[in-house]
Parts: structure tokens; sequence; C-alpha cells
């Protein structure tokens, strides 16, 4: 078989896995398959057979991260982790996280296959929640293998009441034991992230591959806007204290202010929920999230501000108590000089023109890129689409994105 049909049949069976992978979905017309549901544990079990028939040495950790490591003949060789989650957000589209997950699983085993000897440990990741969609807390599973959990995640509850703990005991991990799940700064060699693009750019130009050279920061705030519910027929309209007119308004505000070509922010209310709602009362609550992104940090700051201010005078002038509260700040990440350097010559080395592209979304490299140097590998999507159902990935893009992770770690075992 020559090299190019040996990547495309590797390539067949990273799709193949990655479909059977959907069928663990917590809802049977999407894919939906959040963080210790009983599909996650399904597809957990899924990926660990797969890592040990791969040869590696597998476990699941106190965090439900399923590991697989082949070990260096060098004890003291510090260790490349690749990986990315395999948990999904809500109607979810099947490559954003797993691609990366399986694309792992396929590289070690071929590194097995060939009786390669690396200078490093190698260590597969599948992160067990990355996306925050259950309890409002993403890069779990990044966080503990980074030595930076929040224990107080821990008294987290989802939507029916059932907390972070609870779901850990189900899933027969001990919370106490997390912080032994944690790969020491010391032992760490770099980290590669194989990705969906999760935008239009490699789409539209038509290149397979990309470099990503920067994560853009993020903030989440969750808010509450509180006015006086009462009677839609009853109430005049100049003595209202309607808490939808006040999130309404401010939802316009945050599309405004993002829409500026020269402020460098995206900013989304992606979800917005009215309790006790009805056609003929005037909402009294109104919670929403607000969501704040940017490759600046300076930026970030600004908004983060200017968005507050927005807020307050609108509730001000509509005699609306709010409350705001930030959930989640991430810094912008810059990509690793010398890995992406590495990455630039494994792409030119396939004669494809290497692309820099930036990330607006947010990804466990993030939270591992505090304790080592991290790498992104960004992989063409159709039409750049993703958490959507009509997500997709070309066989071809795959082996392309294989071949270049497999020379890109041969380059890095030469510098190693």
């Amino acid at each position: 078989m020559n090299k190019m049909k040996s990547y495309i049949s590797r390539a067949v069976k990273i799709k193949k896995r990655i479909d059977e992978m959907a069928t663990c979905s917590d809802d049977k017309i999407v894919l939906s398959r959040l963080f210790g549901t009983k599909s996650f544990l399904d597809c957990t079990l899924k990926i660990e057979a797969w890592m040990t028939n791969a040869g590696l040495q597998t476990h699941i950790d106190n965090i439900g991260n399923v590991r697989g490591r082949l070990e260096s003949s060098n004890p003291n060789a510090k260790t490349l982790v690749i990986g990315s989650h395999y948990d999904t957000v809500i109607n979810a589209g099947k490559f954003d996280g797993t691609l990366g997950v399986i694309a792992g699983v396929d590289i070690a085993e071929n590194i097995i296959h060939q009786k390669k000897h690396l200078p490093f440990h190698l260590e597969i990741i599948a992160f067990s929640e990355e996306e925050g969609v259950r309890f409002g807390a993403a890069y779990m599973g990044s966080k503990v293998v980074a030595s930076n959990f929040d224990h107080h995640v821990l008294e987290l509850k989802d939507d029916n009441g059932m907390g972070v703990s609870e779901v850990l005991q189900s899933m027969k991990c001990n919370s106490a034991l997390i912080s032994g799940d944690a790969i020491p700064e010391k032992d760490w060699l770099a980290y590669l992230e194989i990705h969906i693009e999760q935008g239009p750019v490699l789409y539209e130009k038509n290149i397979p591959v990309g470099i990503v050279s920067a994560i853009a920061g993020q903030r989440r705030i969750e808010i509450l806007f509180r006015g006086e519910a009462g009677h839609a027929g009853t109430v005049p309209m100049n003595m209202r204290r309607d808490a939808l007119s006040a999130a309404a308004h401010f939802i316009v505000g945050v599309e405004e202010y993002a829409s500026h070509e020269r402020r460098n922010v995206i900013a989304t209310v992606g979800k917005i929920v009215v309790p006790n709602a009805a056609g003929n009362v005037i909402a009294g609550d109104v919670f929403s999230t607000l969501d704040i992104r940017s490759s600046d940090e300076g930026r970030l700051a600004k908004a983060y501000e200017s968005l507050y201010i927005l807020c307050e005078e609108i509730c001000r002038k509509r005699n609306i108590y709010f409350e705001w509260k930030l959930i989640m700040e991430m810094e912008p990440v810059a990509c690793d000089d010398n890995l992406k350097s590495l990455l630039n010559q494994s792409i030119k080395g396939k004669n494809i023109e290497p692309v820099n592209l930036v990330s607006g979304a947010g990804h466990d490299a993030v939270i591992i890129s505090k304790v080592a140097p991290v790498a992104m590998l960004f992989v063409k999507c159709f039409k750049g689409i993703s958490h959507n159902l009509l997500e997709n990935v070309e066989i071809e893009d795959i082996a392309t994105a294989i071949e270049v992770a497999d020379d890109f770690i041969n380059r890095l075992a030469s510098n190693s």
C-alpha cells in the first residue's frame, strides 16, 4: 500500500470511529453528550477500548478523562500529550473534539505498529468536560491534568439538582484523588491538539489544515434582570418594570457594541430564561448569559467594562434591579513559537500553503498552556459550520491532518 492510500485508510478508520461515537447521545434525534450521562459513560468505554487495542497503557482518571500512555525507554523523559474533548454541546456536530481524540489514538497506534522509539513519553487524553454545558463550568478535564482544578466546582448542581460530586461518584471516580491525576509542570514536553477550524477560512481557501497562532480570551457572565411581574392588560406602559424588555434592550446593545469593526470583539447572549412565563404576564425575572471574546486582552477587558456599564444604564432607566456574575475568565493564549515552526515545516513539506489562524473558540489548549507549550492544528470543516448537525470533515482532510501530525512528531523527536 502506498503512503497516500495508507493515510486514507487510517482516515476512514478515524471517521468510522467518530460515527460510532456519535451513536452515544442523550437524545435520539440530535447529538447531545453531556458530562456524566449514560451516553457519556458508553463513549468513555469505547475510547478506552480503542486505546487498549492500540497498545496503550490505559486508565480513566478521577474526573473521567480517558488516558492512554506510551512510555519512552528513557524513564526521565518528558511527556508529549495529544488530546481533545469528547463531551458535546446540546444539538452538536460529531467532529468537535472527537476528531482530535480519535486522531490521537490513531497516531499512537501507528507509532506502536511501526515500533518507533520516541525520546519522550506520549500520552493521548480524551478530556471529559470541555464545553461546560451541564454545570456551567468548562474545562474540568484539562484543569485536572494541568493542576488547575477548583474544588468548589464539586458543589455545582445541574438543572435537576444533581451535583458534580454525585456525578463523579456515579462514574466510580474519587473526587478526593483528583489532585493526583495532574501531570506535574516539570514533566511536560508539549501539548498538541488537532481540531476542526469552527470557522470558514480554510474552507473558503480550500486548504486542508492550518496553524493556530493564538486562542481568543473569553469571559462568561450570568445576568439576572429583576423587575416586577404584572398583568399584561392592566399595568400602564409607563408604569411597568418589565425585566424582559430590559434584557431585550441589552441584547441589542451587546450586538451593536460588538459589531463595531474596530473593536476586535465578539459578544453573544446565547441563553435567556423567563421563569413563570405566560403570554399575558409582564416578566418579573429574566436570566441570561453573556459571552465576550477577543484575542486582545486589553480590548476584552474594555468590552467587559463597557457592557457592564451598558447593562447598568439600561436597568437604571427602566427601574430594573440586576445582578452580574462573572463565571469564567480566560486570558488570550499565544501558541508556542517553536511548535508552530515545526508545524509550519511539516505543512510546507506536504506542499500546502501554511495559514495562521486565531481561534475564536475556546479549547483545552487554553488550560494546558499554563503548564506547557501548546500547538493546535486546525482541519478544514464544511463551510466552517460547528456546534451544528451539519458539521463535517472530508476523509482527505483527515488524512492530511494525521500525515502532518506524524511528521510533526518526527521533527519534535529529532529536536528532543
